[in-house]
């Protein structure tokens, strides 16, 4: 450790010191904090815990060989240090590579502040070069003002609705380093945008992913698995490091049981079978994405319309035939106004002959409802999310869900132990985003949309057009004919026609 820099010839050894550790991010962190040294807060510390040191380890020995960009990704039980490692790498980032650009999110802006940067801040005030930079809010720069703008990390809130915010995320020539902190919660456009990045030739990249392991699947997941190739994984149990509540961790393991998820996501820094609040796990629909099914012919062939209600939502036609969801494109149509999005509606049904169109009626699709009706659309429902559900206990003492949505996403949960979908990313983030709780009857909830949006997810509206496809079962003696006249929808199995003109 360096004394603290006073004077001039100080600051010049102190420069000379650390840009030794250029690309050695753990020798800088044995050198720049006061390790051991008597009235410090680390006075009992002699250095990083084992796991932090392999980690910055892995780093200088990517960094030495030459294997950029460099990805690491850690999935770690809580409270394993894993804010302090940010902290290290930020400041070694910027203090060892002059015009160094950095970004830190992570899963809420509350965490961002609260969390990830409070403990910067700590580190930076014992850092032997802090007096380099100076700590904002919002950012850590160089304290020279003119380099200001381009040496510099900032703290980055994320959302799924403006991934763009990432997408200047470039340093041709210099250093980037990218933190993605509780990087479960990190939605796909995030990684998506970031990934534009790596593409800076001559750039040296360093790209960190911290997280407990919350949920099987998406892309923090997928940087164990589906991209391990490219990503350097790491798990860390919490009863391996020094500073954990031992006597806490043993409760748990006696309580839940050492493979319970609780203990998998909360101690071991695996990943859970199912996530924690999940209703639907990533490996069912990863499943469902490489199944072959056969023909179905016999099958009704069934459409789902879900109606966009917002600028950044978008209305979605999803069409389904058996164990079959996968030989049809899904439209994802925004910007369209109820007549026209009903008009469209209107033509593919007739490309497709629908069977049936189970349409989101709630706020304004009512009108795309009737608009399909009074153009003769047969087999039209219009489908009430927040309606009763029909399904009960198999007591039958009181609803298994709390409203037809949550019935009609546990139809779709089921389904998909057999059925088949198309590869598409967006339909896998809505099936796997969504969360779950009971009600005041134990009946299964699923998360407003308006709540997903709050977590910086985007409205799942792939997968409710899906899950409309399994609204009604449909019985093979009702017949939906494509020649009757406008307005008129005949049901045979009821004995009666439709006819929305009839009291005018």
């Amino acid at each position: 450790m360096l004394d603290h820099v006073n004077t001039q010839a100080d600051h010049d050894r102190a420069l000379e010191t650390v840009r030794r550790f250029r690309k050695d991010p753990l020798g800088f962190v044995k050198m720049a904090f006061p390790w051991g040294e008597a009235g410090t807060p680390l006075a009992g510390h002699d250095g990083p815990e084992p796991w932090q040191a392999e980690i910055l380890a892995d780093i200088r020995d990517a960094l030495a060989e030459g294997r950029a960009p460099v990805r690491v990704a850690v999935a770690s039980g809580h409270g394993v240090g894993k804010s302090a490692l940010v902290a290290w790498l930020v400041l070694w980032s910027l203090a060892t590579a002059a015009h160094t650009r950095g970004v830190v999110t992570a899963n809420t802006e509350t965490h961002l502040r609260t969390k990830t940067w409070a403990e910067l801040s700590k580190w930076y005030r014992l850092a032997v070069c802090h007096n380099w930079f100076v700590l904002s809010a919002t950012s850590i720069a160089s304290a020279v003002e003119s380099e200001a703008a381009g040496w510099r990390c900032d703290l980055v809130p994320w959302s799924a609705h403006n991934p763009e915010a990432f997408a200047g995320l470039h340093n041709q020539g210099g250093r980037l380093l990218l933190v993605f902190d509780e990087a479960s919660a990190i939605a796909e456009p995030i990684w998506e945008t970031a990934e534009g990045a790596l593409t800076d030739a001559g750039t040296e990249i360093v790209w960190v992913a911290f997280g407990n392991p919350t949920r099987n699947g998406g892309r923090f997941h997928d940087c164990f698995g589906r991209f391990a190739r490219t990503w350097n994984g790491r798990h860390v149990d919490a009863r391996q490091v020094s500073f954990t509540n031992k006597a806490q961790i043993a409760e748990w393991v006696r309580d839940y049981g050492e493979d319970s998820d609780f203990v998998r996501i909360r101690v071991r820094g695996v990943f859970p079978r199912a996530g924690a609040l999940q209703f639907i796990d990533g490996e069912r629909v990863r499943e469902a994405m490489t199944r072959e099914v056969p023909p179905a012919p016999y099958d009704p062939l069934v459409m789902g319309v879900d109606v966009a209600r917002f600028g950044d939502d978008r209305s979605v036609i999803f069409i389904r035939k058996g164990r079959d969801g996968r030989s049809w494109p899904i439209e994802k149509l925004k910007g369209l106004d109820l007549m026209q999005l009903a008009g469209r509606v209107c033509q593919r049904a007739a490309e497709v002959g629908a069977r049936a169109v189970f349409v989101d009626e709630g706020g304004i699709g009512a009108g795309v409802v009737d608009r399909l009706r009074q153009l003769g659309v047969p087999g039209v429902h219009g489908i009430n999310f927040a309606s009763r559900p029909d399904g009960w206990t198999p007591e039958g003492q009181a609803p298994l869900y709390a409203n037809k949505r949550a019935e009609i996403w546990g139809r779709v949960k089921g389904w998909l132990e057999q059925g088949a979908l198309p590869d598409d990313p967006e339909l896998a983030q809505d099936l796997t985003g969504v969360e779950y709780g009971y009600d005041a009857r134990n009946a299964i909830q699923l998360e407003r949309k308006e709540d997903m949006k709050k977590r910086g997810l985007l409205s799942p509206d792939i997968g409710d057009a899906l899950a409309l496809t399994f609204a009604w079962p449909l019985r093979a003696e009702m017949d939906y004919r494509w020649d009757d006249q406008p307005g008129r929808v005949r049901f045979l199995d009821e004995g009666h026609d439709y006819d929305m003109f009839h009291d005018l």
